[in-house]
């Protein structure tokens, strides 16, 4: 059902997967829009419990196309650096294809407090009155992966020869 990674050297094992999941400062959302053509937005998340959450708003692009189509798929960049000498980059990164869905009451308050908890240390206290004051004004989403590849390449590799 998904491709398996060509180059199985890079490919990560799931717990370095997940790391990178937990530790990334955004991912990039993809759905697909009603005229087909492809949607991706950065956004910050968290990694909980095996799945991704995110807030959005309740009405707009990205609610009409997970209503629409559930299929989406999230791409988190980690560590990143350029490496002149060798013309390539060492990097991190993890795609996810999964499902999304609304999540509510009980999950919904836990991934926002866990939202904030990431984004907003220290804050935490202040952070649950403003999930009380304004959580019907957000929704709630949970990606729970169908397919996770992790791929990564250090920057240990010898230079071109030239």
């Amino acid at each position: 059902m998904f491709r398996e990674l060509r180059r199985k050297e890079k490919q990560t094992d799931a717990s370095r997967a997940a790391g990178i999941l937990e530790e990334g400062a955004y991912g990039i959302l993809s759905t697909v829009c009603e005229n087909g053509y492809p949607y991706g937005v950065p956004l910050q998340y968290v990694y909980r419990g095996g799945s991704i959450y995110f807030h959005c708003a309740v009405e707009g692009q990205k609610t009409d196309n997970i209503l629409r189509d559930d299929r989406v798929s999230f791409l988190v960049v980690g560590r990143c650096e350029t490496l002149p000498a060798q013309f390539t980059t060492a990097y991190e990164s993890v795609v996810v294809f999964g499902r999304a869905s609304f999540v509510n009451d009980e999950e919904k308050n836990e991934a926002l407090a866990a939202l904030i908890a990431k984004y907003a240390p220290g804050h935490e206290q202040k952070g649950r009155a403003y999930i009380a004051k304004a959580g019907a004004k957000a929704a709630v989403v949970k990606i729970r992966p169908e397919h996770i590849c992790g791929k990564e390449r250090s920057g240990r590799s010898a230079p071109p020869e030239g």
